[in-house]
């Protein structure tokens, strides 16, 4: 089972990636976490996105790609991978594709979680947590049982995230549907597209995306 995950920020692709892990006992491929690994353990392509990186200068397509092909090779990928965060361009969506081609490792699908924009503003600006012990909260879906207290640890500060703000939260959504968004159609031409209601509720949006890949 090889996945992508597309979605705008806040749609759950994290949650859900999560879940997919645990149940099918695939890897999340995230490009950050793949870079530190890289560095970390050394390898070729890890030192040139070291020595790129020490000079304040962003990791190139090349690198990146390098990186992810280096990963795919691993024998926790053999029986299948989700891909976070990767392909964000439609020249990454080739470099992928030419990749899992000469691996011989198809993609199954990409699930696509659609979201209303305004709902997803509100869902996200709404997310506050504690200070103390990071405990998360929502102004309208998860409030403290006593207002105004953790319900883990006591504590009455709180703090939200600069991100979380209704007008970085919709700067973000231009981003990603400027960058992003085009992969759907990429997608779709291929025939993998798999659409599911991003905006029900966490478990409701498991079981869409199970029924999704029971019919694979």
């Amino acid at each position: 089972m090889r996945l992508i995950l597309l979605g705008p920020p806040g749609a759950g692709k994290g949650t859900q990636a999560h879940r997919l892990v645990e149940k099918h006992g695939i890897p999340q491929l995230s490009t950050g976490d793949m870079l530190r690994a890289a560095v970390a353990a050394g390898t070729e392509v890890g030192l040139r996105a070291k020595a790129v990186m020490d000079a304040g200068k962003l990791v190139s397509d090349d690198i990146v790609n390098a990186i992810v092909s280096e990963r795919l090779d691993q024998p926790d990928c053999q029986n299948g991978f989700i891909l976070d965060g990767y392909p964000r361009t439609l020249a990454q969506a080739d470099a992928v594709a030419a990749m899992l081609e000469a691996k011989d490792m198809p993609l199954s699908a990409v699930i696509e979680m659609q979201v209303d924009d305004d709902v997803l503003v509100d869902r996200i600006a709404g997310r506050y947590t504690c200070a103390n012990c990071g405990a998360g909260y929502h102004d309208e879906f998860l409030k403290p049982a006593q207002e105004g207290v953790c319900d883990k640890c006591g504590s009455t500060e709180f703090k939200r995230r600069p991100d979380d703000k209704p007008d970085t939260v919709r700067t973000r959504l231009q981003a990603y549907y400027k960058e992003t968004s085009p992969l759907l159609g990429y997608y779709y031409a291929k025939g993998l597209i798999r659409p599911v209601d991003g905006m029900a509720n966490i478990d409701d949006v498991t079981a869409q995306i199970d029924n999704l890949l029971a019919t694979l």
